[in-house]
């Protein structure tokens, strides 16, 4: 089984003070240098990056691929089968979020630690798990946590399986990577 490697970058402090939609761009082309390192680091040649019509990544030469980014932070993450990848800021958030994003039981897993960095465990997750199959947050009910392992690892219920998902503490922040092989994850904070 092959080890994978999310790539995570800081954002140069000029382009997060960007207009909106160059910003935008911004974010997408730096989030595609760490995909561009992901592979890399995989020895793939990355091939077109290419999206369905509802904008979901599409497999190039075998090889699956995620992208995120944030103010701060971006993400690519390169597979050899489907993969995706989400980071989010830890930061304060209304108590509707939390009752939409995860049930009782869910939070029931998780007693006792940091009620927003179990948040943003819980959506990382989710969004990662929802990105490999190219879903959007339309679905996020329909995930949920299943089992905790430790600080770095929890399992996703959705659509008929069970998901791994590794998970990086970093800077204020909470990266989720799903990869439906289970490869193992080495992450690169760059």
């Amino acid at each position: 089984m092959p080890t994978i490697y999310p790539v995570i970058l800081p954002v140069p402090p000029d382009a997060r003070d960007l207009p909106p939609p160059k910003r935008v761009r911004f974010l997408s082309r730096h989030a595609r240098e760490a995909l561009r390192l992901s592979a890399e680091r995989m020895h793939v040649e990355l091939g077109a990056l290419e999206k369905d019509s509802r904008g979901a990544p599409l497999p190039f030469n075998g090889n699956f691929w995620s992208l995120t980014h944030k103010p701060e932070y971006v993400g690519g993450v390169v597979a050899p089968a489907a993969v995706g990848i989400d980071l989010e800021p830890v930061r304060p958030c209304s108590p509707a979020l939390f009752r939409k994003t995860a049930s009782e039981p869910e939070w029931e897993l998780a007693a006792g630690g940091d009620p927003l960095q179990t948040f943003f465990r819980y959506w990382t997750a989710k969004e990662a798990v929802l990105k490999t199959g190219g879903e959007g947050i339309k679905d996020l009910s329909r995930c949920r946590i299943a089992r905790i392992d430790s600080a770095a690892r929890l399992w996703v219920d959705y659509a008929d399986r069970r998901w791994p998902v590794d998970q990086y503490y970093f800077d204020g922040h909470v990266a989720s990577v799903a990869n439906s092989a289970d490869n193992r994850i080495d992450w690169l904070l760059l």
